[in-house]
C-alpha cells in the first residue's frame, strides 16, 4: 500500500554501494572488459545535442507539470495530520501492522469481525472496532488507479454476460513512473552506445538503445518524453477451480525502466491493468466461436489479428517458413488495407462470409484491430520475440526431439542419468525423454548438457542444433554489439531447416528494440499467478459491480501478502563487513573474503576439525600430499601470501619431507559468488564446489571441477585454460566450471552418477552449462 511505501521511502533510496547500485558513466564505462561511449549526438542528422533530445529537461526533474510519488502524496487532504503522525488515518506502527495484515488476509467482512470481537483482540489498542471501520479507514489512504467494470454488448449470443474489468492505462503507467523503487532506475531519453570512440560498433542492451526509440524521439513534438509501453497477458485457466472462471489478466509497464529491475518480479515493475472476458459463445462451428472470440478480443484491446499457421511479424505462411530468406514484415498499413478490401467484400456482422474473406489474406476475421489508430507503431517491431517460448520452448519441441531421435530414447536416457550431480543444479537421474509437463526451467536445464552429453553422436544432426545453441546463448545476453549480431548471423546460416522464417526475425528485433532478455515472459507469467486473489474476486458472483467501483483499496495489495522471495547469500557484502569489524573481533583467517570480481565463502566449522596429514592421504588417496604442502610452504615463505602460484612445476620438497604442523582442519565445501560477466554491480547466486574423500554412496569421492588462475600474468576469462593439479591458495580459484565424460558413440554399461568422471579418459568442457561461461572470452580459445 502506499502508506508502506512512505514510511519506506528513506529504505528504498539507500546510499550509493557499489556493490548493489547500477553506476552510469558517462563516457567510457566498463562493459564486460570494453571500452563503450554512449552518444548522444548527431544521427542522421535529427539530434544536435541533449537539449534537442530532452525537450527541456527530464520529467519530474524541475518540471512544473505532473506529480511525483512524495507531491502526489502530500498534495492528499489528510497530509496535514501525517505531520505529526505518519501512520494516519491509524494511530500508530503497530496499528498499521495489524490493519495491513487484515486487509491483505483476503478474510471476508464478517470474519474481520468475528477476529475482532474476540476478548484478548479487544484489549489491543486499536482504532477501529470493526470490518466497516477498518474499510473506511483504508479508503481515507491515497488511491491507486481504480478498478472499472463494462458489460460489453455482443451480437452473438453468449452464456453469461462479458465483463471487462480495467483500471485506465494512463494511471497505471503513472503509478509506475512515480513509483520510488525505480528513482535512478529509468531512461528518459534515447541513447546509442558504441564499443569505441570511433562509432564503428554498436551496442544494443535496454529499449532505448535500440533504433525504434531514437526513431519515435525524433518523431513526437519537441519537449515530449517519450515513455515505451509493454503488455503482456497469458491466457490461463487461472480460476478453473474456483466456480468455473476463466479471465484473461493484461499487464502493464514501462521498457524506460532498467531490465535488470524491470525483470525481478519482487519489485512489481507489472501492474495488472484489465481482466480481459473470456466468453463462452453459442454457435453451431467452433471455428466461428473462436472467431467471435478474436473479435471481442481485439474490442478490450488485445494481441494480433493473424490467422492461424501465419506469421505475427512477417507476411509468409506456414508452408513459406522454410524459405532460407525472410519474408517482407508484417506492417499495419498492409492488414489495414486488407481489412479494408475484406469489409468491401463482406459484411462483418456476417461473420462465416466476412471470415472466408479474410482467409484470403490470411486475416483471423477481425474487421477493426486494437492498433487501427496507434501511432508510430507497426505489428512486426512491437510483438518482440522473447525467451520463454522463442527459445527455450522451441528447443524442447523441435532441437530436443531432434536429438532423442537421432541417439535413440534409452542411450539418451541413459547418458544423462549417469552425469555427475552438481549443487544447486538439476540432474536428470531418469533422462529425459519420457519428461511430462516440462517447464521453462527444466527447458534450460536440458539445454546445459544437450550438446556435450550428445557429442559423438548422430554429427549431421548435433552440427545444426549445435548452431542454434551458440545462436540462443548469443541472442540472451544483455548486452550485444556488431560484432555479436555478425555472430549470431553466421549461427543461423549454418543452420539450414524449415526455422529459419521464424527464428530469423530476432536479429531486426535486437537492432530495432534491444536485446531479448528485457521481454522475458517469465516475470510476467509469474505475476499472473502473484494476482490469482484479485483475479478470483473480482470475478467472484457474490462481488457486485457496486461493491468493486467503490473500492479504494490497492489492487496490488492482493499479492502484498504474498511469501517475501528467499534472499540470497551475499558473500561480497558479507566479506565487506568483515573487513570494518574492529581488530580482535573476528576469527582469522577470514572464512568470506574477495578476489577479483569472485567472493569466497567456507563455513566456521570445518568438515573435519582435527585430522593428522597421514590420514589425509589415506583419506584423499592423495601419496603426494606431504611433499605438495612443503613445496607450498616454501612458495609462501619466499614469495608472501599475495603471490600467484604456479602450478604443476616439480616436486622440490622430500617425501618424508618434515612440516611445522602436523594436524590439519579439512572443509568439503567452498562456496563461490561472482559478478555477472556484462555487469559487475550484479551478483549472481553463490555456487558450491564439492571435494569431498570416499563414502557412500560416492565410493571413489565427491570432487567438481574449477578454474584456477595459476599466474599472475593470467587473468581469467580472457586466458585459456589446460589442466593443473597441485596444492594452491583458495584465492586462486576463479569460477566452477562443468566437465561431461566423453562417453563415444556407446557408453560402458557399468557407469553409474557416482563413477562416471573417474573412469572417463576424456572429456568435454561444456561452455553451455553457464550463460557467463559462454559470454566469456576464452570459449573461442580452448
Amino acid at each position: 500500500m502506499w502508506l508502506e511505501d512512505i514510511i519506506k521511502l528513506n529504505s528504498l533510496i539507500p546510499p550509493l554501494d557499489p556493490a548493489n547500485i547500477e553506476h552510469h558513466i558517462p563516457h567510457e564505462p566498463e562493459l564486460g572488459g570494453k571500452a563503450m561511449v554512449v552518444d548522444f549526438g548527431d544521427v542522421g542528422g535529427e539530434f544536435g545535442d541533449e537539449e534537442n533530445i530532452m525537450g527541456g529537461g527530464i520529467l519530474g526533474e524541475g518540471g512544473e507539470d505532473g506529480h511525483i510519488f512524495l507531491n502526489l502524496f502530500d498534495s492528499d487532504e489528510n497530509s496535514v495530520h501525517r505531520k505529526n503522525n505518519l501512520y494516519y488515518p491509524f494511530s500508530s506502527q503497530r496499528d498499521w501492522q495489524v490493519a495491513a495484515w487484515l486487509l491483505r488476509s483476503g478474510l471476508s467482512m464478517g470474519k474481520i469481525d468475528s477476529f475482532l470481537s474476540l476478548e484478548m483482540i479487544k484489549d489491543l489498542p486499536l482504532s477501529f472496532s470493526s470490518a466497516k471501520e477498518l474499510r473506511g479507514r483504508a479508503e481515507m489512504l491515497p488511491s491507486s488507479p481504480r478498478w472499472m467494470s463494462k458489460v460489453i454488448p455482443t451480437l452473438h449470443a453468449t452464456k453469461s454476460p462479458v465483463v471487462l474489468y480495467w483500471r485506465d492505462p494512463l494511471e497505471c503507467i503513472a503509478s509506475i513512473f512515480n513509483n520510488p523503487l525505480f528513482h535512478n532506475h529509468i531512461d528518459f531519453r534515447p541513447r546509442k552506445v558504441y564499443t569505441t570512440a570511433e562509432k564503428q560498433c554498436h551496442v544494443y542492451t535496454e529499449w532505448m538503445t535500440g533504433n525504434d526509440a531514437w526513431d519515435m524521439q525524433a518523431a513526437i513534438p519537441s519537449g515530449a518524453t517519450l515513455l515505451s509501453t509493454i503488455l503482456s497477458s497469458n491466457k490461463t485457466n487461472i480460476t478453473a477451480l474456483t466456480g468455473d472462471h476463466i479471465a484473461h489478466p493484461l499487464l502493464i509497464s514501462l521498457a524506460n525502466i532498467h531490465m535488470n529491475i524491470q525483470l525481478k518480479l519482487s519489485l512489481d515493475a507489472f501492474v495488472l491493468t484489465a481482466l480481459l472476458p473470456v466468453p463462452k459463445f453459442v454457435h453451431k462451428k467452433k471455428r466461428m466461436k473462436g472467431v467471435l472470440e478474436d473479435h471481442l478480443i481485439h474490442q478490450s484491446m488485445m494481441l494480433a489479428m493473424v490467422g492461424g499457421k501465419t506469421s505475427p511479424v512477417t507476411m509468409a505462411m506456414y508452408k513459406q517458413f522454410g524459405d532460407a530468406f525472410q519474408h517482407e514484415p508484417q506492417m499495419k498499413s498492409t492488414t489495414l488495407a486488407q481489412c479494408t478490401v475484406v469489409r468491401s467484400r463482406a459484411d462483418p456482422l456476417n461473420i462465416e462470409a466476412f471470415f472466408c474473406e479474410a482467409q484470403k489474406f490470411r486475416l483471423n476475421g477481425v474487421a477493426e484491430p486494437f492498433f487501427q489508430d496507434w501511432i508510430l507503431i507497426e505489428p512486426s517491431r512491437f510483438f518482440t520475440p522473447e525467451d520463454l517460448h522463442h527459445i527455450h520452448k522451441e528447443f524442447w519441441d523441435h532441437d530436443a526431439q531432434w536429438l532423442i531421435c537421432a541417439v535413440g530414447e534409452s542411450k539418451i536416457d541413459f547418458w544423462f542419468s549417469i552425469l555427475q550431480p552438481i549443487t544447486g543444479y538439476q540432474h536428470f537421474y531418469g533422462g529425459i525423454s519420457k519428461l511430462k509437463q516440462v517447464t521453462g526451467h527444466c527447458h534450460c536445464d536440458v539445454q546445459q548438457y544437450i550438446i556435450a552429453v550428445c557429442a559423438d553422436a548422430a554429427p549431421g544432426v548435433l552440427t545444426a542444433v549445435h548452431a542454434l545453441m551458440q545462436f540462443r546463448y548469443c541472442v540472451q545476453s544483455p548486452c550485444i554489439n556488431d560484432d555479436d549480431i555478425r555472430h549470431i548471423s553466421g549461427a543461423l546460416d549454418e543452420f539450414h531447416s524449415n526455422k529459419d522464417s521464424i527464428i530469423a526475425n530476432i536479429v531486426p528485433s535486437i537492432h530495432n528494440s534491444g536485446v531479448i532478455r528485457q521481454w522475458s515472459v517469465d516475470v510476467t507469467e509469474h505475476a499472473n499467478c502473484q494476482h490469482f486473489e484479485l483475479t478470483t474476486s473480482l470475478l467472484d458472483a457474490k462481488q457486485t459491480t457496486e461493491q468493486l467501483e467503490n473500492t479504494n483499496i490497492d489492487a496490488d495489495d492482493a499479492d502484498a501478502g504474498a511469501d517475501t522471495p528467499i534472499k540470497l547469500p551475499h558473500y561480497f557484502a558479507i566479506a565487506r563487513a568483515l573487513q570494518y569489524r574492529p581488530v580482535g573481533s573476528v576469527p582469522l583467517p577470514l572464512h568470506s573474503f574477495v578476489v577479483g570480481h569472485t567472493a569466497f565463502h567456507i563455513t566456521y566449522d570445518p568438515s573435519i576439525r582435527n585430522i593428522s596429514i597421514d590420514r589425509v592421504t589415506i583419506k584423499f588417496s592423495l601419496p603426494d600430499l606431504q611433499p605438495a604442502i612443503a613445496d607450498f610452504i616454501q612458495r609462501e615463505v619466499t614469495c608472501g601470501d599475495q603471490h600467484i602460484y604456479a602450478m604443476s612445476s616439480p616436486r622440490r620438497g622430500a617425501h618424508m619431507a618434515i612440516l611445522p604442523f602436523d594436524q590439519v582442519q579439512v572443509w568439503f565445501k567452498v562456496h563461490l559468488q561472482e559478478t555477472e560477466f556484462h555487469d559487475a554491480y550484479t551478483i549472481r547466486p553463490a555456487q558450491t564446489l564439492n571435494c569431498a574423500p570416499p563414502c557412500n554412496p560416492w565410493n571413489l569421492g565427491h570432487y567438481d571441477a574449477a578454474i584456477v588462475q595459476t599466474s599472475a600474468g593470467f587473468s581469467w576469462p580472457s586466458s585459456g585454460l589446460s589442466g593443473m593439479g597441485d596444492v594452491i591458495p583458495l584465492s586462486q580459484l576463479r569460477v566452477p566450471i562443468n566437465l561431461v565424460p566423453r562417453f563415444g558413440a556407446t557408453a560402458d554399461k557399468h557407469l553409474t552418477v557416482y563413477n562416471s568422471m573417474e573412469h572417463a579418459i576424456e572429456f568435454w568442457l561444456n561452455e553451455y552449462w553457464e550463460k557467463k561461461t559462454h559470454s566469456s572470452p576464452y570459449q573461442h580459445s580452448i
